[in-house]
């Protein structure tokens, strides 16, 4: 009988020594990371259905002007507003696929730990069971009648208990694992079907800014036809041209202490390469389609669109921003008493208060705003007054187009 009892305390302290060397641990926790990328991605998606209301906005203003054919130059503001948004909604798709990608990751790598958890425990726990079943069947009941007197009786217990507990416990873990593998492959699918539906809704973006930067072309070419539209550019492009003068000076004054601090080189480098035909000159002029006298602000260099537009010299951006006459445009403010605008851009690359080096990217070429074809409009203005650009450039090769054919300019 001793001999009996000796060998079910051998295997009570068997199995609870593997009991506890056996570990009891949960589902990985790995949520944090994914639960921030899933916060930033809930906030592109609330941008993207604001982006979404100011497109149906404009669109409602589009329907009102459309068949007015006195209103095309407004038509042609609305169309760019447009095309901004859905350039926008698409920068924002970009950034939910990309929050996309992280959160499957997190969601892969989340759902690997958990089933080689899964596995490594029902092996160890496979593994306690072998071991008790290769040391004979014991039964727990057995194990308490055997003990020797009422304290014995109690240890036994404890330790039946202990074991009872454990086995329990790990039983508990598996089915707490296999229900957070089944969670993460249903979010680790969602995830992968949103993604799908923002590559899908980007490629229809992009379908949709092409169809409307084709409106604006047929649109340009219908003002072009319009001799009272083209009058009318003219007009809002001087008055834009003495608006910038005022707010030039009013950001020079902000800014005074940086300009001073950015040298100026002594000349200025040509803001279009490869591009040095001109289509319209600085000062009086016949107007080329009009034929009609009229005042140009600066001078217009033909480029297509999206061609990159070079600071002239380094200085301070003292203004980008966007208006119905210049478009898209960009002031540069240089310490030695000079300025340079750049007018009617696709895209602007810099913003207000930015220091830039000579030849750096301020934007890209385009025909935003009051403008009829993609082209840069280059002002240069010497302690707030405007002069000719071209007579800056007098060591540069250019030409002008006059009654459709390229001729050497003289300056």
């Amino acid at each position: 009988m001793k001999k009996r009892h000796t060998g079910f305390r051998k295997f009570l302290a068997l199995a609870l020594t593997l009991a506890l060397v056996l570990p009891l641990t949960g589902p990985a926790v790995v949520m944090e990371a994914g639960a921030v990328t899933q916060a930033e991605i809930d906030a592109l998606k609330s941008d993207a259905s604001k982006l979404n209301d100011q497109k149906k906005d404009i669109q409602n203003q589009l329907k009102s002007v459309r068949a007015d054919k006195s209103k095309a130059l407004d038509q042609k503001e609305l169309l760019e507003q447009q095309i901004d948004v859905i350039v926008n909604e698409i920068s924002n798709l970009d950034a939910q696929i990309s929050k996309y990608s992280e959160l499957i990751g997190e969601k892969e790598t989340e759902l690997a730990e958990n089933e080689a958890d899964r596995q490594k425990q029902y092996e160890l726990f496979c593994q306690r069971v072998r071991t008790m079943e290769e040391e004979g069947e014991v039964s727990y009941w057995s194990i308490l009648f055997s003990s020797s007197d009422f304290s014995d009786l109690l240890d036994n217990f404890m330790m039946i208990e202990e074991i009872i507990e454990y086995d329990n416990g790990i039983m508990e873990n598996l089915l707490a694992l296999q229900r957070q593998i089944e969670e993460d492959k249903a979010a680790l699918e969602s995830a992968k079907a949103e993604q799908e539906s923002a590559k899908a809704a980007q490629v229809a973006a992009r379908q949709e800014l092409k169809s409307q930067e084709s409106e604006v072309d047929k649109l340009i070419g219908e003002i072009s036809a319009q001799e009272d539209q083209l009058e009318k550019i003219e007009a809002d492009l001087k008055k834009a041209a003495d608006a910038a003068n005022a707010e030039i000076k009013k950001k020079e004054q902000e800014l005074a202490s940086q300009i001073k601090n950015v040298p100026s080189e002594s000349g200025f480098l040509w803001p279009l390469t490869n591009y040095n035909t001109l289509s319209s000159l600085f000062g009086n002029r016949i107007h080329p389609i009009t034929g009609k006298p009229n005042n140009h602000t600066g001078i217009d260099i033909p480029a297509p669109k999206g061609t990159p537009i070079l600071a002239a010299k380094s200085g301070v951006v003292s203004i980008s921003t966007k208006n119905r006459s210049y478009g898209n445009y960009v002031v540069v403010s240089h310490s030695d008493g000079t300025s340079t605008l750049y007018a009617h851009m696709s895209a602007r690359s810099v913003s207000e208060g930015q220091t830039v080096k000579q030849g750096q990217k301020l934007g890209a070429v385009g025909t935003t705003g009051s403008s009829t074809g993609n082209h840069l409009h280059f002002e240069i203005r010497v302690n707030g007054s405007r002069v000719d650009p071209a007579s800056y450039f007098k060591d540069k090769t250019l030409y002008v187009t006059y009654k459709g054919q390229k001729v050497l300019l003289s300056h």
